[in-house]
């Protein structure tokens, strides 16, 4: 015979309940078969347990706990800003050099601003013409704190009118600054006032004119 699983049964045969009812046995049997009984589904049902642990089942037990609130992250203060970023040069007007200059020198006034965040240094100021020096009044490095202002005295001394421009068409200031996040040099273009009162001034003191 071959094939899978038991034979079908035969004409008028009919399926036997292997229960056999409490009465076919005597009382102590009948106990014995029943803690028997007990013992068999107690230890199937152990195994169910075990089963379902370990292949996950035991998560839904996990996932129904009340879940505990995360962390909170550490408390990170806000960095600075860049020094550029905050400050600002703006044009006032042109001045006479002060006293003790030297000859063909002139002056100008800038207001240098810090609108935010840590005290802003000005750790230098510069021009880019050769044919030129520069000093500042109060002298580099100063230091100036958010939301204010100082007025700075630029005096400039032509050193070789060779080399000095006769018409300084888009003049800028190179600012050092430093900040408690970074040292930058940044150009300001202070304006077309600027332009014209340093063309002035240079034309002045490279002819010998007085204004």
């Amino acid at each position: 015979m071959s094939g899978i699983g038991p034979p079908e049964p035969g004409e008028g045969t009919r399926a036997w309940d292997d229960r056999q009812p409490e009465a076919a046995f005597p009382a102590g049997r009948t106990r014995a078969l029943l803690a028997a009984r007990y013992a068999r589904h107690r230890r199937i049902a152990f195994a169910l347990a075990a089963a379902a642990v370990l292949s996950g089942g035991g998560g839904y037990l996990y996932a129904t706990r009340p879940q505990q609130p995360p962390p909170h992250p550490p408390h990170r203060p806000a960095q600075a800003p860049y020094p550029a970023q905050v400050v600002d040069v703006t044009y006032l007007d042109a001045r006479r050099p002060p006293a003790g200059a030297p000859p063909r020198s002139f002056s100008f006034t800038v207001l240098v601003s810090v609108a935010s965040g840590p005290p802003v240094t000005v750790i230098r100021v510069g021009q880019p013409y050769a044919g030129l020096a520069l000093t500042t009044n109060p002298p580099t490095p100063f230091r100036t704190r958010a939301n204010s202002a100082r007025k700075i005295t630029i005096t400039m001394h032509v050193t070789d009118c060779e080399k000095a421009p006769r018409d300084a068409g888009l003049p800028f200031l190179d600012v050092t600054l430093r900040n408690t996040r970074a040292i930058q040099t940044q150009s300001f273009i202070p304006g077309a006032r600027y332009a014209q009162d340093l063309s002035h001034a240079l034309e002045v003191a490279c002819s010998n004119r007085s204004r």
